[in-house]
């Protein structure tokens, strides 16, 4: 079978782009290497989105919550319902490697299978790929890039690096969880963009001293038992450690690009695309947070949903009319 569209990955803005082909009575698979909205799923268990639940509505469905700011479980549950109440087809997963331009179709391959269609949307976010510290001992099972919940770490030392809304969040979780939580950042200060409810419980908490602080500081090395790091004015030193949490953030999979021939900016992995959002390769789209690279500040579900219509406006005109 040749779909007419194939979205890879199955979160908010994946489903988006599914939602409106469906809307044109097109022939739509959804490849996804996990489950629906994977990311939603691998989000710390307590999380609650920045966003007012009708910021996060795709397809025309109310998303209805009993506090202004969902959480993830609302999330999830809400997206399935979007799913089923579209019918959405889906292959769950399948790990998808990269697309082949073979002319009036494009082959998608993923491990095992190989699907055909006119026109192919590359959703897969940035969650997956963690910003690594590239430094020894980051292989350790103690460090983590992904943080779900404080209480296991009760009485531990925990240390934090990163200072952006992910680092003082879970600072704050463990802290309140009865960990011993280090923050260290090789920046001069917590970062401007923590959100404004969020910021002054950090800072008071910092100025307490409950939670210690190295800023100007970075990771030389981690051992099972201690972290070695280097402060501009101190130099180096040691710090008592049992686990880490590396919150330095996510970027997209180039090797993704690369396969594909894709062609993406070397500074910002952010992939070149029209205001369509299409690729270099004809009929290979990107959707939601991936356009914007390392830069994924600036692409959240509230700006990333509304990718879906352009898309498939532009897939009818170009490739299916």
């Amino acid at each position: 079978m040749i779909y007419d569209i194939i979205v890879i990955g199955a979160g908010p803005s994946g489903l988006s782009v599914a939602v409106e082909a469906v809307k044109e009575n097109l022939s739509l698979l959804i490849i996804e290497k996990g489950g629906i909205v994977n990311s939603l799923q691998n989000y710390p268990t307590s999380m609650t989105f920045f966003s007012t639940p009708e910021l996060l509505e795709i397809g025309g469905l109310p998303f209805t919550s009993s506090t202004m700011r969902p959480n993830r479980i609302d999330g999830i549950q809400y997206y399935r319902k979007v799913a089923e109440y579209y019918k959405l087809n889906f292959a769950f997963h399948k790990k998808f490697l990269k697309t082949q331009n073979n002319g009036n179709e494009i082959s998608v391959l993923t491990e095992d299978e190989n699907f055909k269609s006119r026109s192919v949307v590359i959703a897969t976010g940035f969650f997956d790929n963690p910003n690594l510290l590239n430094v020894k001992g980051e292989e350790l099972k103690k460090v983590s890039h992904y943080y779900d919940e404080p209480f296991r770490f009760y009485k531990n030392n925990v240390a934090i690096i990163g200072a952006k809304n992910s680092a003082a969040i879970s600072a704050l979780e463990l802290y309140r969880a009865g960990a011993n939580v280090t923050l260290i950042h090789r920046g001069s200060a917590l970062s401007e963009n923590i959100k404004y409810w969020i910021m002054p419980d950090i800072k008071n908490r910092i100025e307490e001293g409950v939670i210690s602080t190295y800023f100007n500081t970075n990771v030389l090395e981690i051992t099972e038992s201690k972290i070695l790091l280097k402060n501009n004015e101190k130099g180096e030193f040691e710090i008592e450690n049992d686990f880490v949490f590396a919150m330095t953030g996510y970027r997209p999979s180039v090797e993704i690009f690369e396969k594909s021939g894709i062609k993406y900016d070397a500074e910002t992995l952010a992939p070149i695309h029209t205001s369509s959002f299409e690729t270099n390769i004809s009929g290979v789209y990107v959707a939601g947070s991936i356009i914007s690279g390392k830069n994924n500040n600036k692409i959240f579900i509230e700006n990333g949903r509304l990718h879906g219509k352009i898309i498939v406006d532009d897939v009818k005109i170009k490739y299916l009319s």
